[in-house]
């Protein structure tokens, strides 16, 4: 065998191997895109739940907070109307009103 012989041999053995060694490279990569993605899905389902929670706990608190900010809006118009026109503001809302402010402040 010549020393041509020899090296075409050893450089298409070199192909050969390097054309393997890429085909490997490309099994793990997708492998590991696979892997990468899927821990994308696990984190991005749980930012949704937690981002879901959060959401619903801020709206729980919310109702109240306004109900709080409106009856304190009220209470000032009627101690201004109080002030201004010399009247006394009512005591408080009679039964059937204090029923209905209820019904409304729980979403009725």
């Amino acid at each position: 065998m010549g020393r041509l012989t020899a090296d075409m041999t050893r450089l298409v053995g070199e192909i050969h191997t390097a054309h393997g060694e890429r085909q490997r490279l490309v099994v793990e990569m997708k492998r590991a895109v696979a892997q990468m993605r899927g821990g994308f899905r696990t984190a991005h389902a749980e930012m949704a739940r937690r981002q879901r929670r959060n959401l619903r706990e801020f709206m729980s608190g919310l109702q109240s907070r306004v109900g709080a900010l409106r009856h304190a809006f009220r209470t000032d118009i009627a101690g201004a109307h109080a002030a201004w026109f010399g009247t006394v503001a009512a005591a408080g809302p009679t039964g059937r009103e204090h029923s209905k402010r209820a019904v409304k402040a729980i979403g009725g």
